[in-house]
C-alpha cells in the first residue's frame, strides 16, 4: 500500500487537489506497479503564516 504524503501552502481549490490526488495516484501505479485501489494520498495544507522562504514568512512575500 504505497502512501504518498502532499505538504503545500494552503489555498488551493478543489479542483486542484483533486487533480494532484489523480496524478500521483497515477504516478504511483506506473512506477511500482500498485494497485490504484491500493495506493493512498495525503494532502497536509499549512498556513502561509507557517511556511517559512528564505527566512521570512511565505504570507508577507505575498504567497
Amino acid at each position: 500500500m504505497p502512501l504518498a504524503e502532499i505538504t503545500m501552502i494552503e489555498g488551493r481549490t478543489e479542483d486542484q487537489k483533486r487533480a494532484v490526488i489523480e496524478k500521483v495516484t497515477q504516478a504511483l501505479v506506473e512506477a511500482v506497479g500498485a494497485p490504484v485501489q491500493t495506493v493512498r494520498v495525503v494532502i497536509r495544507e499549512v498556513p502561509s503564516t507557517n511556511w517559512g522562504i528564505g527566512g521570512v514568512p511565505a504570507k508577507d512575500l505575498g504567497r
